[in-house]
């Protein structure tokens, strides 16, 4: 993944706020489900899978050994992506609405509004390297000293 400018991680985080302007349209208004159905389903994953995407994206997909699908790595490592995202933040909705129930303080607008913050937090974190676990140091390990 490249390297985004702020303005452009933080439309994710917008998205969340508009859902939340969004509850103040009346019940049941397409206006007001599809904007905070597509933050719920998305933002918060979103966000998170662009810190964690180039340390996912060492690890590609390998494609079959009779090379007949040609774009097999590409649309598998997209197809991953998206139900990364989908599932990250349906856990994530999921974990927040159970710690605000079992506080008491469960509301649809407090959902959302501890997930856009999580989401804006997310947007603002850099992303983690691609060279995890990897040695900085290009020497070999020297053998232990007899003696």
């Amino acid at each position: 993944m490249k390297h985004r400018p702020l303005a452009i991680r933080l439309l994710t985080p917008a998205a969340g706020l508009v859902a939340m302007g969004a509850t103040a349209l009346p019940a049941a208004s397409p206006l007001r489900i599809a904007p905070v159905a597509l933050f719920l389903a998305a933002g918060p994953g979103f966000a998170a899978l662009r810190i964690a995407g180039p340390a996912l994206n060492r690890n590609r997909a390998v494609g079959p050994a009779e090379n007949w699908d040609r774009n097999f790595e590409r649309d598998s490592d997209r197809i991953e992506q998206f139900l990364l995202i989908i599932l990250l933040s349906l856990s994530a909705s999921v974990i927040v609405a159970t710690a605000l129930i079992a506080v008491e303080l469960f509301s649809g607008l407090a959902v959302l509004g501890l997930l856009t913050l999580a989401t804006m937090i997310a947007a603002c974190c850099p992303q983690l390297p691609s060279t995890i676990g990897k040695h900085r140091s290009a020497r070999a390990p020297s053998p232990p000293r007899k003696g």
